[in-house]
This record gives C-alpha cells, structure tokens and sequence, in this order.
C-alpha cells in the first residue's frame, strides 16, 4: 500500500512537472509567433490572393480618373465576369481638387444571385492616393497602394472564388468604391466620394432590394496582421462587428483581436450614416505594427513585399465562414 501511495504521489510530481514544461513550451511558442507564422484558416488561398494583390500594383498607381484606374476597371470587370457575376459600373462626376478639372469616376459593383432582394455588401476601395504624401523623403513619388488600395481588393477577388458555396437565401455585391482619397490636402480635400455616391443613390433611387448588412476590407494585408474592432463600427454595427470577431475565434483567426482600438474615418461612415446599412470596417491600421517606428502607410514603401497572402486569406476566409452563418 505504501510502495503504491509513493508511485501515485511520483506519479503526479511527474504529470505537474510535464504540465508545466507544456505550458511553457506553449507561452514559449506563443510569444515568438509572429502574425504572417499564424495557420491561416480555409477555404481561402493565400498564394492566389497575394499575386492578385501583385496583379493590382502592377498596374502602377491607380488614381481616381487615370489611365491606371481605367486599365483596372477593365481587368476587374473581366475577372468578375469569367467567374459568373454580373458587373456593373456605377458611374459619377467628380472633380480633381488640385486641378479643378473634372473627373469621371465609377464604383465597380459585382453582383453573386443579382435576383435576391435580400443583400449584404462585402466593399474595398480601389482608389490610390496620387502622392505618398506622408513619405518623408518623396512625397511625391510613385505609389502603388500595396495595402492601402490593392489588398481589400485582392480579398473581394479571392472571394469570387468561393461564393458559389455559399448556402442562404441572401444575394453578395462585391464592392470596389473609386475616389475614397482623391486628397492632395487632407484639411481641405473631401474623402469617400464613391461610397457616399453610392450611399445617397440608395437612400433617394431606392433599389428593388435591401441590404442587411454591410463588410468593409481596407489595409487587410500587412504582414505583420493584427485587426482590432474599429470603434466606428462597434458604433453603429456593434451586433455586425462582435459576430465577425466571434467567427473569427471560432476558426482560430488569431489575428482578429477582440479589443477597440482606432476610431478610423473610412468608407463605412456614408454606409452606415447615408444609408443606414449597418457596416463594418474591418481594418489594420497600423502599418506595420503598433509603435514600430517608421510606417508604410501613404508612403513609397507600401509595397507588396511588405504585405502577406497568408494576412488575406485569413481575412478573406473569416468573411467567408461569417457569411455561411447567415440565414
């Protein structure tokens, strides 16, 4: 009896000790893991949505009303088509705010089951700044808009490859919004021209269909991911915003951090006050990481080198399980 309550006892020491070398091999594990190292959940590709990202930027800058933006349109409409949506452009007037000279300009809509009249808008803006105006060295160079302008896209592109699995009596519109910078002067120049279009055809040329809902994908790609709630949209799509998150836990997106963050003017601001269609933004704004001293935002070095296909499939793929959940 004695010889057996000393091998319990061993016997115990032994699986706390085990326990404990676990647990820090994990916090371990944990701690080193960078962002781009996370599992990156299915269905979506991450290798096809980085060259779609590099596709893009190929193309070079991509401002509202240029030859960059038009060759996009071309390209995007074409690739929507082959993959059975239905392309719409919805085209609008602007004006370059430096010139005064006018400017045509057109939200790109990509429409899966066009005959539902029940909807939810998954959006990106396809626009690029015309400078890198926060790059302290040429604030006028070239910028491709890596990130900030290709990555929300590239994620809308993987996207079609996949709604065709889509249970639900609902209809997606794939959304690319123009003009959301044609800003040279951020304290003088408006911002998110295309989906404040949009937001005001909705509310005064009702559409026969309604939107539930709406996502909205911007600077998703940063190799270094880390996406907290936009304070926006706990705003005004708290329901929306806590169920994305809540899905992202669910299929291991690690990712998405379940903690306010930013308050970021963006896109969602006309959906959600113009339209009264409750959206989220779904955003890594700092680019690369909280205080990691030089950014890439608005600048020559937001590039696709610096961002992740692994970051746009685990972004395209928690949008994807979210929209599977919905009746």
């Amino acid at each position: 009896m004695a010889a057996k309550s000393g091998m319990l006892v061993g016997l115990l020491i032994g699986l706390l000790m085990l326990g404990g070398l676990v647990s820090f091999n994990q916090q371990r594990r944990s701690e080193s893991q960078k962002p781009g190292d996370r599992v990156v959940p299915p269905p979506c590709n991450a290798e096809r949505a980085l060259a779609y990202l590099e596709q893009l930027c190929a193309i070079g800058p991509r401002k509202s009303g240029s030859d960059g933006m038009r060759r996009q349109q071309e390209e995007l409409t074409r690739f929507f088509s082959d993959r059975g949506l239905t392309v719409e452009l919805q085209r609008f007037n602007g004006h370059d705010p430096e010139s005064g000279t006018p400017v045509e300009l057109a939200n790109l809509i990509a429409r899966w089951r066009p005959e539902r009249e029940e909807r939810i808008l998954i959006a990106a803006h396809y626009d690029t700044r015309p400078y890198p105006d926060q790059d302290p060295r040429q604030p006028r160079g070239k910028f491709v808009g890596a990130n900030d302008g290709a990555s929300g896209v590239a994620v809308l592109m993987e996207l079609a490859h996949h709604l065709d699995q889509l249970p639900g009596s609902f209809g997606v519109d794939l959304i690319c919004f123009d003009g959301e910078e044609l800003v040279y002067d951020g304290s003088r120049d408006p911002y998110f021209l295309g989906s404040t279009h949009f937001a005001n055809a909705y509310v005064q040329q009702p559409p026969p269909y309604r939107y539930r809902n709406g996502i909205l994908l911007d600077m998703v790609g940063d190799r270094s991911q880390e996406i907290f709630y936009e304070r926006y949209s706990l705003q005004y799509a708290r329901e929306l915003t806590l169920s994305l998150w809540k899905t992202a836990e669910r299929i291991g997106a690690q990712s998405f951090e379940p903690r306010a963050r930013h308050y970021v003017r963006d896109d969602h601001l006309p959906l959600n006050q113009i339209a009264r269609i409750p959206t989220c933004d779904v955003i890594d704004f700092d680019y690369p990481r909280p205080g990691s001293g030089p950014k890439h935002w608005h600048t020559t070095s937001d590039t696709p080198d610096k961002c992740s296909g692994e970051s746009l499939a685990t972004v395209g793929s928690v949008v994807f399980h979210w929209l599977t959940a919905q009746p």
